[in-house]
């Protein structure tokens, strides 16, 4: 990453304001992005839903909470949450 002189970036009174909390430091500024939500960089999130809507698909076609519940190895109370939601 190269370095820039602050004068050439920001505005004078900008950069005024930042030389009040950090004259003569080297600062990183973080570019700006949208936070992700949990699971969606490694793929747990869409997992999850799939199986979840999965999991209501074979509730629909009558199979039991206790047969779900040994198939999935979740608990009896989470197949219901899930059902449920």
């Amino acid at each position: 990453m190269r370095y820039r002189n602050a004068s050439d970036i920001f505005p004078d009174e900008l950069l005024k304001e930042i030389q009040k909390y950090s004259a003569g430091e080297m600062i990183y500024i973080p570019e700006r992005s949208r936070k992700k939500k949990w699971g969606e960089k490694t793929g747990a999130r869409e997992y999850y839903v799939a199986r979840n809507s999965e999991i209501r698909s074979k509730y629909g076609e009558g199979r039991s909470i206790q047969e779900l519940s040994e198939e999935y190895s979740l608990s009896h109370d989470t197949i219901r949450r899930i059902l449920y939601r």
